[in-house]
């Protein structure tokens, strides 16, 4: 290896010479690159020694503003290319800072070595280093699939129940002690419990058969810098020296372990410019700590904080309400953001009956802004958004889209029929309404595990194609040969019986057919197997296949669903034209469209409630700030909406408006709910503040008489609604609003009648307490609900409700 005076005459060797005093004196005045920069930005630019917090709101030209720093850097002497360290977080970010800077100094390559993502520079440094950590220079980085691979092996060898500590779980524990820098020894004694007691042994294994294999992971690239780092001074003093000026951009996305490398090397020149917006943290759930640029003052003393609060994306009144909300959180530097374009239109806020008609108004309203009939310039397809919360809330969205034949894209994932767990499901729903499906016999076939390794899979084969039948009676004639041995053929017997019950269901037309898709996931072990899972995604794939379930009751027949299914995958075949973007709100940051729809604004979706369970007040503030990206990235217009009712785990539940509804301020949103949900009043929309006690009352009131259509008293939401009214100096209801029994009252029905509720369909009457009735509907199944919100079947007048 070479030593540090002769990497020291190659880099100085291969970089470009500073400009001469004569260079400099002939440009005269201020460069050109330093042109249309704002007195904020100029401040960041031109403020080059010492530490500098450029915190920069959403749309107010913070890239622009980082990269003419490295230009001015560059352009008055004060460092060579090699000697600026340039930190990004993702390649493209890297690549269009390294385009401008290029394109501000009018040169094809500025010779920015060191500009890159945290890993690719890590990267570069451990390739020098990596006998100091036990590696070779050689080594290889493993993806997630090896790791997984790898720590399989690890728990197999210690006789670990795979199916209860899966192998994902443990690799998301790992990785969340190498976001904190915390090697084997240094995990500290409160994570002794992880994986089951064996986290932190496993742990050690595992950083052990890496360096045999001469290999790590993305986690270990930061990792291993920091350990050599502070273990030998002589190479960090060699890299502080390199590195006489810092950048760092989205500084408020960075874990304890990129702050401690950061740190680590700034603490000799403090000459570091973080870039960041606090009230943009979204991504605590992957290690992100917010509190890295909120204590950025403390952590180097004499900084200088410059504002760029002037934002060049959106209207004021979209950035008033933005502002209203992120208001509300405590942990946060401050900023208020301003802009000198059109007033424009207001916020919208509107409240919809329930899921699907959100999703029906919001497509109406944008074929309308295709038109131009909405009261807006006309917009093409690609100048609009719809960011959701959760993905599972896409399916509504998608169903209508493909029935009104509107143009969609899923940025950030996959649309909801192309997901793993959908495919899966489907494919068991195929196999029940055709066992010949061979191809769907062979995908879930051995998923979830069952034992079934490839030989076991090239034996049904063989027996079928030797008898000239379908896989799964291949699979009949291998168990009853007893040609497949272990605890495969057991499972294997299994599957294929409860295939012919659910053939058998499929073909009784009486059968439900929800019920049956719902038995079918349950019997197959698929749903177990994704509740046992303890990886992040898995709540997530949960709430998919639920949905799932739930986009059936919209169909006759599972036979009428799959076709449905197989016309909407025929019709996303990608045409190159325009189309809408769906994605979620993690996503969206960094984006920006004319319009944005902000659908799902409900207390436990948004903000939701697993964040708020898990991490209190600071998950709340990590939501809020969620709320506060989706709202900035509209340009022009920007919807928010919410339903009452929604069904969740497969129950309808009445929902509050969320809380961030209520933080929006009056004068810059415009409410278009309309009359009789929820009163129909601002109150109504969840602005508590911008209604009279009188309507507020009268509101809360209508909100529970149109609960108990819904019939969700009974609902886990019901105390937080109760809570929630009583925050908002609502009328709070008690538990027996509408559902206490009058004893006194006779119905005007009887015990055998047919009935009619506009929410459940159609039902007999089983009993009749007072004013209640308890109903079995032919769909719904049993309820008990008050008699005026049903007619009998044979009426013609209209449903009273």
């Amino acid at each position: 290896m070479s030593s540090f005076d002769e990497m020291d005459a190659f880099e100085a060797a291969s970089t470009p010479a500073r400009p001469s005093l004569s260079q400099m004196a002939m440009a005269g005045g201020p460069a050109p690159y330093m042109d249309g920069l704002n007195p904020a930005q100029r401040e960041a630019v031109e403020q080059l020694d010492g530490p500098v917090l450029m915190l920069a709101g959403a749309g107010t030209g913070k890239t622009k503003a980082l990269t003419t720093r490295i230009a001015h850097l560059l352009f008055t002497g004060k460092a060579r290319p090699n000697e600026i360290l340039a930190v990004t977080f993702t390649n493209k970010a890297a690549r269009e800072m390294k385009k401008r800077v290029a394109g501000l100094l009018q040169r094809e390559d500025a010779g920015m070595r060191w500009m890159g993502t945290f890993h690719s520079i890590s990267v570069q440094i451990l390739r020098r280093h990596a006998e100091l950590v036990g590696l070779k220079s050689n080594f290889t980085i493993l993806d997630t699939d090896d790791q997984i691979r790898l720590l399989k092996q690890l728990i197999q060898a210690e006789n670990i129940d795979e199916k209860r500590w899966p192998p994902r779980m443990l690799s998301h524990i790992i990785d969340g002690w190498k976001n904190r820098a915390w090697t084997p020894d240094s995990v500290p004694a409160a994570e002794a419990g992880a994986f089951n007691q064996r986290g932190i042994p496993l742990y050690a294994q595992y950083q052990t058969r890496l360096k045999e294999l001469n290999a790590c992971d993305f986690g270990d690239l930061l990792l291993h810098c920091v350990t050599i780092f502070q273990a030998h001074p002589d190479v960090l003093e060699q890299y502080q020296r390199w590195f006489r000026y810092i950048m760092v951009d989205e500084y408020q996305d960075t874990n304890v372990a990129q702050y401690m490398w950061l740190r680590l090397l700034a603490q000799a020149h403090k000459n570091i410019c973080c870039v960041g917006d606090d009230d943009q943290s979204i991504y605590g759930w992957r290690g992100a700590e917010v509190g890295n640029i909120l204590r950025f003052e403390k952590d180097f003393e004499g900084a200088k904080v410059v504002r760029l609060e002037q934002n060049y994306r959106s209207t004021p009144h979209i950035l008033a309400a933005a502002s209203g909300v992120i208001e509300a959180n405590q942990g946060r530097l401050g900023k208020t953001l301003f802009t000198e374009v059109e007033e424009g239109e207001k916020v919208r806020l509107i409240g919809h009956w329930d899921g699907e008609e959100e999703a029906r108004w919001v497509g109406e309203e944008i074929e309308a802004a295709q038109r131009g009939t909405r009261g807006v310039r006309p917009m093409g397809a690609d100048e609009m958004a719809i960011l959701v919360r959760a993905s599972h809330q896409m399916r509504a969205f998608e169903d209508r889209f493909l029935t009104i034949g509107l143009p969609y894209r899923v940025i950030g994932g996959p649309r909801f029929y192309e997901r793993m767990e959908i495919r899966d499901a489907m494919a068991y729903f195929r196999l029940a309404v055709s066992l010949d499906d061979d191809l769907a016999f062979e995908r879930i076939v051995n998923t979830p595990k069952r034992g079934l390794g490839d030989k076991a899979v090239q034996t049904i084969q063989v027996m079928a194609r030797t008898n000239g039948v379908s896989l799964v009676e291949g699979a009949k004639l291998a168990v009853s040969a007893k040609a497949i041995k272990g605890k495969g053929a057991k499972a294997l017997e299994e599957l294929v019986m409860g295939l012919d019950r659910w053939h058998a269901q499929v073909r009784s037309e009486a059968d439900n057919h929800v019920e049956l898709a719902e038995m079918i996931l349950d019997e197959s072990g698929y749903t177990g197997h994704w509740q046992n899972d303890k990886t992040p995604e898995a709540p997530g794939r949960l709430e998919n296949l639920k949905e799932l379930v739930k986009a059936l009751e919209n169909f006759e027949n599972l036979q009428g669903f799959l076709e449905h299914v197989s016309l909407v995958m025929d019709n996303e075949q990608d045409d190159g034209g325009e189309k809408v973007t769906l994605m979620t709100l993690h996503a969206a940051k960094g984006l920006e469209f004319p319009m944005v729809f902000l659908p799902g604004w409900e207390d436990g979706l948004f903000p939701s409630q697993r964040s708020m369970d898990e991490s209190g007040v600071k998950g709340l503030e990590e939501e809020r700030r969620l709320a506060y990206v989706g709202i900035t990235r509209a340009e022009e217009v920007c919807t928010i909406s919410f339903a009452a009712n929604r069904r969740v785990y497969g129950q309808w539940q009445s929902s509050m408006p969320s809380r961030f509804i209520d933080e929006l301020p009056s004068d810059h949103v415009d409410v278009l709910t309309p009359p009789g949900l929820y009163g129909g009043g601002y109150g109504a929309a969840g602005m508590s503040g911008m209604a009279s006690p009188a309507m507020q009352g009268a509101a809360a009131s209508d909100i529970f008489e149109k609960a108990s259509k819904a019939d969700v008293y009974n609902s886990p939401g019901w105390k937080r609604m109760q809570a929630r009214a009583s925050q908002r100096g609502m009328s709070q209801p008690s538990e027996g609003a509408n559902l206490v029994i009058n004893a006194t009252a006779v119905s005007a029905h009887t015990v055998g009648d047919r009935v009619f509720h506009q929410k459940f369909g159609y039902g007999e009457i089983m009993d009749i307490e007072g004013d209640k009735l308890d109903i079995e509907f032919d769909k719904a199944g049993s309820k008990k609900v008050v008699a005026k919100f049903v007619v009998a079947a044979g009426d013609s007048g209209d449903v009273p409700f």
